[in-house]
């Protein structure tokens, strides 16, 4: 059987990082977590199930926290997983027939998520995304990047059909207020370091309500009833928020370089 690592990065978690330990727990070869400097109980008790425990004194971004963790792997395969997701036994199972096989003609897998919000998990909308997060070790890296590091890997990508990677990543509803203000600034940012044009504030609003269209009605979302709506409105929000960022920062350069016009 092919041995596999699996990845944490973590800050602050200890409300919600005990069901994904628990998931990996004689289950995983090797458990790696990169902890930024907790200041609750999250590195005790990550040390309760790994000593492969490894606190930075700087956050360097999600992608490059990552690729750090990545970097101490030393397993055939990779699960990354975050510290607010955990897999479900039809999950495991599924990774263990795959895992089991002699030749893997796959270098990645996609991990179908199961959104948790309130409680109950979401079946349509964004909830029907995939990421691939198993993956073989050689020849894989985490993007570089401050917000969502994805992984890169030449060769066959597949899509795990049984089971979910459960995500239950929503304190509360402040919480959900944040994720989308700071996601959305740093895709910002990061949309500007790249030279991306906003093409002016109307398209904000067309990218806005196209996202709301996309997710509530055509990827049904409409089907996870009041909970849907929240999470199609909160994307909408987000995506208008990416792109109205943009749009001010542009017209904030051209102000500094002309500032008669």
């Amino acid at each position: 059987m092919h041995t596999l690592s699996a990845i944490i990065i973590s800050m602050n978690e200890e409300d919600r990082i005990t069901p994904c330990m628990e998931s990996l727990k004689n289950y995983v070869d090797e458990i790696i977590v990169f902890d930024s400097g907790s200041t609750d109980k999250t590195v005790d008790i990550v040390k309760r199930y790994t000593d492969k425990v490894w606190v930075t004194e700087t956050w360097p971004g999600d992608g490059f926290q990552k690729q750090l963790a990545l970097d101490q792997a030393s397993c055939d395969w990779v699960l990354m997983i975050d510290a607010d997701e955990y897999l479900d036994i039809e999950m495991k199972s599924a990774i263990t027939d795959i895992l089991s096989q002699d030749m893997i003609t796959e270098t990645a897998f996609k991990l179908p998520w199961g959104n948790i919000i309130l409680g109950k998990q979401l079946r349509y909308g964004r909830s029907a995304r995939a990421p691939v997060r198993l993956f073989k070790r050689i020849g894989s890296h985490i993007t570089q990047v401050v917000v969502h590091g994805q992984v890169v890997t030449e060769g066959k990508i597949s899509t795990i059909k049984k089971g979910f990677l459960m995500h239950n990543s929503l304190r509360n509803f402040e919480h959900l207020l944040e994720k989308n203000r700071s996601y959305s600034w740093e895709t910002t940012l990061k949309y500007f370091s790249q030279k991306k044009r906003s093409f002016g504030i109307e398209i904000a609003v067309l990218r806005a309500l196209w996202t709301f269209i996309h997710i509530f009605i055509l990827r049904l979302g409409f089907l996870d009833g009041h909970r849907g709506l929240l999470m199609a409105v909160m994307f909408a929000q987000a995506s208008f928020n990416k792109y109205a960022g943009l749009w001010y920062l542009e017209n904030e350069e051209k102000n500094k370089t002309n500032p008669d016009l």
